[in-house]
């Protein structure tokens, strides 16, 4: 699949700030300093579609973004960054989980994990919740330029095993600087919605 447009459709903070639930959605979550905007922005084949900021936790808001005229990406606020408030942290939690339990069209949840580091406490609870609701089975491993290829497979059966994936789970290594792993996570997700 190639992505040939791809547009900021809606910034959310509640439920009546979505866009129309009339095609498939699939979401991305992830550690406040996981890659996420530079990995969406790498998906999309844009500089700046997704803001790529030096302070993690900038993504307070569901993004949704229109790829295509056919699905969208939804980038979910980052959780886990030490700097926000109690109160700030779980109100993020609160529309995440509205919009995870609520959304009918959403198809399924990509979560990034940093490839260099064991899952943290909140990635596996992340992972549980996604499982929880059938939401799960796709990681990408973000930041692979940081480990040697000889690295890369102990790294990911740390992940796959700390994480508790299911044999048929994937994870795919992505690394933005060097613009790797991206075609197979579009070629996961078109699978996905069954699109070419």
């Amino acid at each position: 699949m190639i992505i040939k447009k791809a547009e900021l459709e809606a910034v959310a903070a509640q439920p009546k700030q979505y866009p129309t639930p009339d095609i498939p959605e699939v979401a991305f979550a992830g550690r406040s300093n996981v890659g996420k905007s530079s990995l969406l922005n790498l998906l999309t084949n844009r500089k700046s579609l997704a803001r790529v900021s030096g302070n993690p936790g900038k993504t307070r808001t569901i993004n949704f973004y229109r790829i295509n005229d056919t699905f969208r990406i939804v980038d979910l606020p980052g959780y886990g960054y030490a700097k926000v408030s109690k109160s700030e942290s779980e109100s993020w939690g609160k529309m995440m989980e509205t919009y995870l339990e609520g959304r009918e069209n959403l198809v399924k949840v990509v979560q990034l994990v940093d490839i260099r580091h064991e899952p943290s406490a909140q990635d596996k609870q992340m992972y549980e919740y996604l499982r929880y609701y059938g939401l799960d089975g796709i990681v990408v491993a973000t930041k692979a330029d940081k480990i040697s290829r000889n690295e890369l497979q102990k790294c990911m059966s740390v992940i796959r095993k700390s994480l508790q994936m299911n044999p048929e789970d994937v994870i795919i290594p992505v690394s933005a600087l060097k613009r790797t792993g991206n075609d197979r996570v579009l070629e996961v997700i078109a699978e996905l919605l069954g699109i070419d």
